[in-house]
């Protein structure tokens, strides 16, 4: 274990997968700190508290450095420990082990076989067949959010606008009926909010949804091998001659589109209402010109996914820094997005910046974000129907953040609409 040294200008016991911490903000000072001083930096962790006995991490926090990790498999892996960086203290080792059947956490060639099976359903005319559905959908989603608004005209941005889309693309893509996405939002919900206790969801409630989840898709796998349909899970599970996914493996497949794909674009679309609404000369030039680049400046700006981990295979080197086999190393995607050594004025939202390097679907490799073009669509199709039909909406309070040790969370957001809009 490497000896402990903090970085002037940390407060002492700084960790940035502390969801206390990320509760409360993403923690853009210190990462800024680390970045100049101490890029590749060794952050302890006591015993008992993460799922991991190891004693801590290397945090890495140069945009250069967390391209570097993210591109060579061979040398961090994802399979050794999992993607995810940190775990509720409760977790056992057994659970974390049942969490290498899923993609994320899978390293090649097992990966690379998945992944060529499952990236079927992203091709671009994949995506393209959606659109107009999902474009029907968002503009549903916004007339009814502001049908709803309470009597002072002010609803919750998060469960009325946000959470609908990204549910509805994973159910109308892998053909889940539209009445069991309350179902899976619901799963969904209780796999990563095991951390904030006002979800009262403990580790055995989070892996009890996580079983129904797969339990269900199982079923829906199963089906359509003995009948296939014109859809995605019958091209995935009932193809022949070139490999299909087991019904297991299509479970932990809709398993990990619950999270990546719900999860991450609802939050991404969420933070971009509030960063629109609190520099509203960028939401005055998205109405009026509707940029191409607004998107990706979104998910940059948000990085729905703060970090995950990988683990060394052997002695190497990182930034100069020296990283023991099975070493730990956390991806810090939000400290990456705001290196100033790759983007001018990162703390401004910019919703023109062009070009736009971000690390917000991963920092290439094998793991690059298999659903970001489906995300991106997803965050245009949605933000354009709400310039159509509430483009004079206001904030009605300040965003209350999910406690969590790796996603950057929003659960409620508070808006107003007026008569008018």
């Amino acid at each position: 274990m490497p000896c402990p040294h903090l970085p002037e200008g940390l407060p002492e016991g700084f960790d940035a997968t502390d969801p206390d911490l990320l509760r409360d903000r993403v923690p853009f000072p210190e990462f800024a700190r680390l970045r100049q001083t101490a890029p590749v930096w060794w952050c302890p962790q006591p015993a008992g508290v993460t799922g991991f006995e190891d004693g801590g991490y290397w945090a890495v926090t140069r945009h250069a450095d967390v391209k570097y990790v993210s591109t060579h498999p061979e040398l961090f892996s994802s399979n050794e420990n999992t993607a995810v960086i940190r775990f509720n203290e409760h977790i056992s080792r057994d659970q974390i082990e049942v969490q290498k059947l899923i993609m994320l956490n899978m390293d090649p060639p097992e990966h690379t076989r998945v992944r060529q099976i499952v990236q079927r359903g992203f091709t671009p005319r994949a995506i393209r067949n959606l659109e107009t559905a999902l474009r029907d959908r968002a503009h549903a989603i916004v007339a009814e959010a502001k049908r709803g608004a309470d009597a002072d005209g002010t609803f919750d941005f998060v469960t009325r606008v946000a959470v609908e889309l990204p549910l509805q693309a994973i159910a109308e893509l892998i053909g889940v009926p539209q009445e069991d996405r309350s179902r899976i939002f619901d799963w969904s919900n209780k796999m990563v909010a095991y951390d904030d206790p006002e979800y009262a969801i403990t580790e055995e409630i989070g892996a009890e949804a996580a079983m129904e989840l797969i339990g269900y898709s199982m079923n829906m796998a199963a089906a359509r091998k003995e009948c296939p349909a014109a859809d995605i899970v019958s091209r995935l599970v009932a193809a022949e001659g070139q490999g299909n996914l087991s019904s297991d493996e299509f479970g932990f497949f809709v398993l990990l589109l619950a999270v990546a794909g719900n999860e991450t674009t609802r939050n991404a679309i969420s933070h971009g209402m509030h960063a629109f609404l609190t520099h509203p000369d960028q939401w005055e030039l998205f109405k009026r010109e509707r940029p191409a680049t607004a998107a990706e400046e979104i998910v940059r700006w948000a990085t729905p996914v703060v970090s995950f981990q990988r683990t060394a295979t052997q002695d190497t080197e990182i930034g100069g820094q020296k990283i023991a086999k099975g070493d730990r190393v956390g991806l810090f995607y939000s400290s990456a997005n705001n290196d100033p050594e790759v983007f001018t004025d990162p703390e401004r939202f910019d919703i023109t910046r062009d070009p736009n390097p971000h690390l917000g679907f991963g920092g290439g490799g094998p793991h690059f974000c298999l659903g970001k073009s489906l995300a991106i669509k997803e965050i245009e199709l949605i933000f354009n129907a709400i310039a159509d039909a509430l483009p004079d909406l206001t904030l009605a309070g300040e965003p209350r953040r999910l406690r969590a040790a790796w996603l950057n969370g929003v659960k409620e957001l508070r808006v107003r609409t007026t008569a008018s809009a």
